[in-house]
């Protein structure tokens, strides 16, 4: 099978840019956010949400990932399976908010919860991938998914304002789906 070039990781940024752009023009992004009380009564928002950003570190630090992790992925997966695999990460990672929300009238916006299924699935395909914190400190893919894991777990059982159940099921999803391939790969019998 021939590797595609990426094309959703920029299509996905594209999206985040805009939708941040939309932000700082108008209140209307209010009704794209993910609000748990409101959540069944507006589906849009599990996705709509997805595309916001609190400010601009949160959506620099999210595209960033995005950019450097989601080109990989999206080369091994292909095009199709890594866009489902973004949008249903970030869906799950809202549906992980829900579920832990202190307050259900707290909104939740970003793209963390996706970006987490994008290393959810690296961690399992490619887990001594060399991730380079602050650009300098190298780490492999496995052992930064289970630390930046347990951080979101202990960050559970101390409400801070970030989303760590959003995190941990978009983290899910993509751990699942990597273990999907990786099972997916190994039935593979070679004939000769």
């Amino acid at each position: 099978m021939r590797a595609e070039s990426p094309r959703w990781t920029y299509i996905f940024i594209a999206a985040s840019v805009i939708g941040f752009i939309f932000q700082a023009f108008t209140n209307l992004w209010v009704y794209l956010a993910f609000f748990p009380a409101f959540a069944f009564g507006s589906p849009w928002m599990f996705i709509t949400s997805i595309f916001l950003h609190a400010d601009f570190n949160h959506l620099l630090f999210n595209m960033i990932a995005l950019f450097f992790l989601g080109i990989n992925l999206e080369r091994i997966v292909g095009r199709r399976n890594f866009a489902m695999l973004f949008i249903a990460s970030g869906l799950i990672g809202n549906l992980g908010y829900l579920l832990t929300a202190t307050n259900p009238l707290t909104p939740a916006i970003g793209a963390s919860g996706a970006v987490y299924g994008v290393m959810g699935t690296l961690a399992v395909l490619l887990p001594r991938m060399r991730i380079f914190i602050y650009g300098i400190l190298p780490i492999p893919m496995i052992i930064l998914a289970i630390l930046w894991g347990l951080m979101d777990f202990m960050g559970l059982f101390a409400p801070s304002g970030i989303a760590h159940g959003a995190h941990l099921g978009g983290m899910f999803v993509g751990v699942a789906y990597g273990l999907y391939i990786r099972l997916k790969m190994s039935r593979r019998v070679v004939v000769i």
